[in-house]
């Protein structure tokens, strides 16, 4: 990446800014599974905002502190009497009829009935520890209950993992007007975490950010698919601790809706988006419920289970891998083939609204990986994810594009959906028709918008003819 987009980083991101050096940082977080949102956050703790050297003796002892090598100890320490504290990933369960408050931490072996999150702390952080999985610092013991009867671990303290308790989008609306175009996607791609410059060309870079417009925009549902190595997993994996990587096995509607025998939401409900990664790998145990509610949930975001109507904002993606020539051209233009049986219906795949061609992208290797100043992951994904509450772009998008009159409702809300997420993720600093160069608007969100929402449709019609593959006519005002 140029010197000069470096330099205009650390000038109007100062403070959430960060110098990347995967060479002498991966040491340090080779005995440590943790997102980059989570390392970002550490190395920015120890970071000398002036030279970029790490402290690295400061984050060593800390994260010795903090995370133990061995995760068997944890329970050791815990039983011997000593106060644990952790950094670490959680899921919290409210037991709205018992009045429990439970956590559970699969890491060390702490179990869902083994953990209680006493009154005093949950009150201390009242709208924190909510069902769902969490990153934070918790302090832990072994405490008996208010009835004297059993002993549990107890949250006694808790640490939110949340740096930026809020950010301000005009802020980054301002710090955009001063990146071109090109500047501004190749620092998108930098705080990803690779370097703008492994990328051939522009068709590969934003065929690559593509993959945040699920991040940035709320219920959009996203095809890809992809040969394996072009960094998929690591994207929605380690980016935002909003999102949830489901990665083979066996799914339940119970795990994606709503468990009624626990009632217990479950994935979809706690997310900005669940991605299905390696979707042929995916077994979905009752099949024809699953794809019911999948039907109904990605037509309006609601879906009813067990007479309980159950509505989220979050965002769905299946991600499978597809075979390709010699010229990394696919194999088939019978796309969704490369899906499995379940999925391969046209009703529930024309639900989906956008297709992100994966195979355009490189393989990733290690002169991919990032070196330089860039922004923090986790400043990222909180700016990702506020954006997502931000309406102005879906009310700018209505007065920049007329759809013929008999348009698909499908395709127009799809394409609508696709296009507000580039301007969020591309242009932020569009608020009125004014700011908007309409130039930049067709090319790189109208026209992308058509295009990703066609080919579902083209895919559809080689499942079933009766689908047709005509987009509406599309008009700028």
């Amino acid at each position: 990446m140029k010197e000069e987009i470096s330099n205009k980083i650390r000038e109007y991101f100062s403070a959430m800014s960060i110098y990347k050096d995967p060479d002498k940082t991966n040491s340090l977080f080779a005995a440590h599974n943790l997102p980059s949102f989570v390392k970002d956050y550490l190395l920015k703790r120890y970071l000398d905002i002036q030279t970029g050297q790490i402290d690295i003796q400061g984050l060593t002892q800390f994260l010795d502190k903090v995370i133990p090598a061995k995760t068997g100890s944890v329970k050791d320490r815990i039983i011997s009497g000593e106060e644990v504290v952790l950094l670490c990933r959680f899921t919290i369960y409210i037991d709205l009829v018992k009045g429990q408050k439970q956590f559970a931490i699969p890491d060390y072996g702490i179990k869902l009935r083994e953990g209680i999150i006493p009154e005093y702390t949950y009150r201390k952080h009242q709208g924190e520890l909510v069902d769902g999985e969490k990153w934070g610092i918790v302090k832990l013991c072994l405490l008996p209950d208010d009835n004297g009867t059993k002993n549990h671990v107890q949250m006694v303290d808790y640490k939110p993992f949340k740096p930026y308790s809020s950010v301000d989008v005009n802020y980054l609306a301002e710090a955009r007007r001063h990146f071109s175009i090109n500047e501004w996607i190749d620092l998108i791609i930098s705080a990803m975490e690779y370097d703008p410059d492994g990328f051939s060309n522009l068709t590969q870079k934003l065929e690559f950010v593509t993959r945040l417009l699920i991040f940035i925009e709320p219920r959009l549902n996203v095809i890809e698919l992809a040969p394996k190595g072009t960094g998929k997993s690591y994207v929605f994996g380690n980016l935002s601790k909003y999102g949830w990587l489901v990665s083979g096995g066996k799914v339940t509607r119970a795990k994606l809706f709503y468990d009624k025998a626990k009632q217990q939401n479950g994935i979809i409900k706690n997310h900005d988006f669940t991605v299905f990664d390696e979707i042929q790998t995916i077994v979905f145990q009752e099949p024809a419920e699953i794809q019911a509610a999948l039907k109904s949930y990605l037509e309006s975001g609601k879906t009813t289970i067990d007479n309980n109507e159950f509505s989220s904002e979050c965002g769905l993606m299946l991600m499978g891998n597809i075979p390709l020539t010699a010229s990394r051209m696919p194999a088939s233009p019978l796309y969704f083939d490369s899906l499995p049986q379940n999925f391969r219906e046209s009703a529930l795949l024309d639900r989906f609204h956008c297709f992100i061609e994966g195979w355009l992208l490189p393989r990733i290797d290690n002169s991919m990986i990032f070196h330089g100043w860039t922004i923090n992951v986790e400043y990222f994904s909180e700016i990702l994810h506020t954006m997502r509450t931000v309406n102005k772009y879906g009310l700018l998008f209505d007065q920049l594009v007329k759809f013929e009159e008999k348009a698909d409702v499908r395709d127009s809300k799809a394409i609508k959906r696709i296009a507000t997420a580039y301007m969020k993720l591309l242009f932020p600093n569009w608020s009125k028709p004014e700011d908007v160069v309409k130039e930049e608007f067709k090319l790189y969100c109208l026209d992308p918008a058509v295009r990703r929402r066609g080919i579902i449709k083209e895919q559809c019609h080689n499942i079933d003819p009766e689908f047709k593959t005509r987009m509406p006519e599309v008009y700028l005002r």
